[in-house]
């Protein structure tokens, strides 16, 4: 880390982090929660010498991100919600053609066009894929100012080590919370890859997802599926928060996340040995510390600002072999750490 720290809320912190981690261009359309990431890269990037284009929509965007990477520029946007949506059919050529990039989502209200409040409810679509076609995308998601500057830098290089997009998946309450953040000491710039469609090397690359003959089309997919399987066993990441004892493991990330700690602290306070298991990573998602757990756990809750998604992924990490339940609230509005230490202590059948 540098000795440079500023207060910074975390869609700020993201873009700093971004021009550390030696992003080459931004490319994006104006949405709240989002709205402080193109804010600030219309600013730092042109300071920089580097390239900011605000496009006609988020379509554009995806689709200037895509012909950026292509050619070996570290590129990234983002976008909440309805804007992560327009841009699926791209991110499905993306992770077809196996080109490298960043995709922010600040996650607010749905569905339709909903409200600008936090909730988690984009899931589904960035963890399971989102367009056609059956790809997959490592999902980082960060918990604070702090961890938004570092997304940018673990997105970049997971997004080169597997030729693929990455999703940087967070909330709008972390997006936009205020926090001190400790400026990492930037990358130096290097060569564009091989494979990419830069000056000397571009007549002899392509970039394709079409394959005509059924035979290309299924080694094409086994291939893709077999990195899946790679990032799924490597790349797990989870922190662990007081499980060493606990019988009551709470799962949840975000800003959600950070109440279950508090909430925690006072379950324990109350005699309720409880833990909490904060996925840092949404894919692959951190089956192996879940698993770990069962033994010990009589019982997890996936507690989450959406109607029930990440739960899924809760009971199959652990193969339903201990109950699972969800504590949600969703169109806005947080799960207060008061109402959390009920419905944990009423589900757990503990009334202290």
């Amino acid at each position: 880390m540098s000795s440079k720290s500023l207060l910074l809320c975390g869609n700020e912190a993201l873009v700093h982090g971004a021009l550390l981690a030696g992003c080459d261009a931004y490319f994006g359309y104006p949405i709240t929660p989002a709205g402080e990431i193109i804010e600030c890269a219309a600013k730092k990037f042109p300071e920089l010498g580097r390239v900011f284009i605000q496009a006609e929509s988020e379509i554009g965007a995806i689709c200037m991100v895509m012909g950026a990477a292509a050619a070996g520029q570290r590129a990234m946007t983002a976008s909440s919600g309805l804007g992560i949506s327009l841009m699926q059919e791209a991110v499905s050529y993306l992770a077809g053609m196996e080109i490298p990039c960043v995709i922010a989502d600040v996650m607010r209200c749905g569905p339709g066009i909903g409200n600008i409040s936090v909730e988690q409810s984009d899931y589904f679509q960035v963890v399971k894929g989102g367009g056609h076609g059956g790809y997959r995308c490592p999902v980082i998601a960060p918990a604070s100012a702090q961890e938004m500057c570092a997304a940018a830098f673990m997105a970049f290089e997971l997004a080169e080590k597997y030729r693929t997009p990455v999703y940087i998946l967070t909330d709008g309450m972390i997006g936009q919370m205020m926090e001190s953040v400790a400026l990492p000491e930037p990358l130096e710039k290097s060569a564009p890859a091989p494979y990419a469609l830069a000056p000397g090397n571009a007549r002899a690359n392509h970039f394709t997802s079409i394959y005509l003959d059924p035979a290309e089309m299924e080694k094409k997919n086994e291939a893709l599926l077999a990195k899946y399987r790679e990032i799924e066993t490597r790349e797990q990441d989870a922190e662990l928060w007081r499980t060493d004892d606990a019988d009551i493991v709470l799962v949840a990330y975000g800003i959600m996340s950070r109440l279950a700690k508090n909430a925690i602290a006072e379950l324990r306070r109350s005699g309720v040995k409880a833990g909490l298991v904060r996925p840092k990573r949404l894919f692959p998602f951190p089956k192996d510390a879940l698993n770990a757990l069962v033994p010990q756990t009589k019982k997890f809750f996936a507690v989450e600002l959406s109607g029930g998604q990440m739960i899924e992924d809760v009971k199959l990490a652990i193969e339903c072999r201990r109950p699972v339940e969800l504590i949600h609230r969703v169109g806005g509005k947080l799960i207060s750490v008061e109402e959390l230490v009920a419905k944990v202590k009423a589900a757990a059948g503990t009334h202290l």
